[in-house]
């Protein structure tokens, strides 16, 4: 069977929860986590980040499955911040714009504090994403 290429998407600031996830993934049968947010040291943030953030598009453009790890932060529930919605929306065109489809998965329902609540309550009834 082949393996399905996972990608997580979520606030690089959660690496706890980003490594459960990870071991999450890649424990299960015929799964391989391909690429997950990393922390960059600030001083060699400006010159890394830009080929990191277009490896992690490519990356996603591969993927099986893009996870969305919107684990709480701040005090909002399933938080997903501008560029985790980013992430999400490219790895779901894929499936309208390519002939390869990826699998969008939140951990959890956003809270409706999330800005973009609206659009991912939409795609869900309509199919496009899915709660793990």
């Amino acid at each position: 069977m082949k393996m399905k290429k996972v990608v997580i998407a979520g606030n690089v600031s959660l690496q706890d929860e980003i490594m459960k996830w990870r071991e999450y993934w890649n424990n299960q049968k015929d799964h391989l986590v391909i690429n997950y947010p990393e922390i960059i040291k600030k001083e060699n943030f400006l010159s890394e980040y830009p080929e990191m953030y277009k490896e992690f598009f490519e990356s996603i453009s591969e993927s099986d499955i893009l996870f969305i790890a919107n684990e709480d932060k701040n005090g909002i529930e399933g938080y997903i911040g501008a560029e985790v919605f980013a992430e999400l929306v490219y790895g779901m065109m894929q499936n309208f714009t390519s002939n390869h489809k990826v699998e969008v998965v939140l951990a959890k329902m956003p809270s409706s504090k999330v800005q973009s609540f609206e659009d991912i309550e939409l795609w869900l009834k309509l199919g496009w994403v899915r709660i793990l």
